[in-house]
């Protein structure tokens, strides 16, 4: 890959991010200042950095309290910033969870409360609900993380192993207004599958979950699945009046992210082409789609004709099979492209936009059509370190990881694949 290439992709990956930065969703999407008290509650990867940029903005006194993973902290004035483990929750996130509630307690139809939710949130938001415990909803999360499910499968069902999720904080902030501000990182940018909806509810029935636990075939805790079977606790209907006159708000998402990427690419005169910002599935499945189509493009300028970057954004999966390497699933969706477009010209990034990939400190990764040769010329072969999902130590040992630190935001992936 030509510096030129590397610097290119990164201009890219930066201008998507800083499409999606906190002050810039924000602004635009205040709502009036209430009569009342102005209370904060938020959650997410970003939510620290949006509270920041909230804070900021606000033209009136404000209180408040929002959670975050560690390492994404933000420095705030009068809201309180709670840190916790990503992706499995902790006892922190459960102190988070309650104190969360705490400050929508004893509210006003006169009151204001701003929710600001983002990508991230379902882990940082632990609260087993009845004589369920915290290990039993940490191990619900390590079950899903590992069936390979969709996003909004894992989401439908932690909204019913809850006491938060699934519009319960904006229920009990009753009789306050609500209005949740939301970036999103989940396919279709349905904000009620954003950390679960802590303030937005949606109609997914506690039946409808255990049909999505059976039909994707996850190995539910066993207290976690007979609580699936019985009613109590059951998440609140949409259409209750609790919820009446709430307003929810998508400020920032992929597919604003991608836009603006498209726009920088056209910029320094390369065409680019935008596959989706709701892309699921297996990730080493959807980089052989795109290898593919990268291979096309290159050999016979179709569907697209060379110069082009193919953009695309979504959420794949990774299901673990045995004992799991090192890696996320940008840099196992790379390792794919790489093994299946060996040879062919092309450049490619692929990041996760909060900065993480899975629970390693880069975001991502490089690759080239000469990826596969350059390992195996280290002794090492794409495909077992695939089979082990240990993309990761591919990576590093070639140098390409890509490391950028928290970024404060989140609208989830960020592909880009570049043919001259």
């Amino acid at each position: 890959m030509t510096p030129a290439d590397r610097h290119l992709l990164t201009t890219l990956f930066d201008v998507a991010v800083a499409a999606a930065d906190p002050r810039r969703a924000l602004s635009g999407h205040l709502p009036e200042r209430p009569r009342g008290r102005t209370v904060v509650v938020g959650a997410g990867k970003g939510a620290a950095q949006l509270a920041q940029a909230f804070e900021t903005l606000w033209d009136g006194p404000l209180s408040g309290v929002v959670v975050t993973c560690h390492g994404y902290g933000a420095p705030t004035r009068a809201i309180r910033v709670f840190v916790a483990a990503h992706p499995v929750p902790d006892a922190a996130g459960r102190a988070a969870s309650a104190a969360l509630f705490e400050a929508v307690q004893s509210l006003t139809a006169d009151d204001l409360v701003v929710a600001l939710i983002c990508g991230g949130g379902s882990a940082l938001l632990p609260m087993p609900p009845g004589a369920l415990t915290l290990e039993d909803e940490a191990a619900l999360n390590r079950a899903l993380l590992a069936s390979g499910a969709p996003i909004s499968v894992m989401n439908a069902i932690r909204k019913q192993v809850s006491g938060i999720k699934g519009g319960r904080l904006a229920a009990a902030a009753h009789p306050a207004r609500v209005v949740s501000l939301i970036v999103s990182d989940v396919p279709g940018d349905d904000p009620a599958q954003v950390a679960s909806g802590p303030t937005v509810p949606d109609r997914t029935s506690r039946a409808e979950a255990r049909r999505l636990a059976r039909d994707w075939r996850i190995d539910l805790p066993p207290a976690v699945a007979a609580w699936l079977e019985g009613d109590a606790g059951a998440a609140p209907d949409p259409a209750d009046p609790v919820f009446a006159g709430n307003e929810v708000r998508v400020i920032a998402s992929a597919r604003l992210s991608l836009e603006a990427a498209a726009a920088c690419a056209a910029a320094e005169g390369v065409p680019a082409v935008i596959l989706s910002d709701a892309i699921e599935g297996e990730a080493r499945e959807v980089g052989r789609v795109h290898a593919a189509i990268a291979r096309e493009i290159a050999l016979r300028d179709r569907p697209f004709p060379r110069p082009v970057v193919l953009l695309s954004g979504g959420e794949t999966t990774v299901t673990l099979r045995g004992a799991p390497g090192r890696g996320g699933r940008n840099t196992e969706f790379l390792l794919a492209l790489a093994q299946a477009a060996e040879g062919t010209s092309f450049a490619a990034l692929a990041a996760d936009t909060d900065g993480i990939d899975g629970s390693e400190a880069n975001a991502g990764a490089f690759a080239d059509g000469t990826t596969a040769a350059r390992l195996r010329a280290l002794g090492l072969d794409a495909g077992a370190l695939l089979a082990a999902h240990d993309a990761y130590h591919g990576f590093e040992a070639l140098g390409d990881l890509f490391v950028t630190g928290p970024t404060g935001t989140n609208v989830n992936d960020f592909r880009a694949i570049l043919i001259r």
